[in-house]
């Protein structure tokens, strides 16, 4: 896997760095912009500047390459995937909280209507 999804010499790099901190700051920031009522392309814009932070996590602390096309497009497709789901998840349990007369859950991440 290494050369894949990571470069460093480590898993546990990868883990700390782009799985944990960059999952946890993903799902945060779907969940933030779902709560402010954001539409989903400020979600994309703002995760795309979080993959930029995570990219340059790797650089400074752990000496990977900081401009690799690769490595940044693992990054923020990860990022991606997480912040998408945090604000899915959020969005159907906001919606049927505020709006429990309209709609009922149909999952963790959809609403129907009654």
């Amino acid at each position: 896997m290494s050369g894949i999804l990571y470069e460093e010499a480590s898993f546990g790099t990868f883990l700390l760095v782009t799985v944990i901190m960059g999952g946890a700051g993903a799902w945060m920031t779907g969940r933030a912009c779902a709560l402010t009522w954001r539409p989903y392309y400020m979600l994309v814009f703002y995760l795309l500047v979080l993959s930029f932070g995570v990219r340059f996590i790797h650089f400074a602390l752990f000496e990977a390459t900081l401009l690799s096309l690769h490595y940044w497009i693992v990054d923020a497709l990860f990022v991606w995937i997480v912040g998408s789901i945090g604000f899915r998840y959020t969005r159907t349990n906001q919606m049927v909280s505020q709006y429990y007369w309209l709609y009922v859950k149909s999952g963790p991440f959809a609403w129907r209507a009654i």
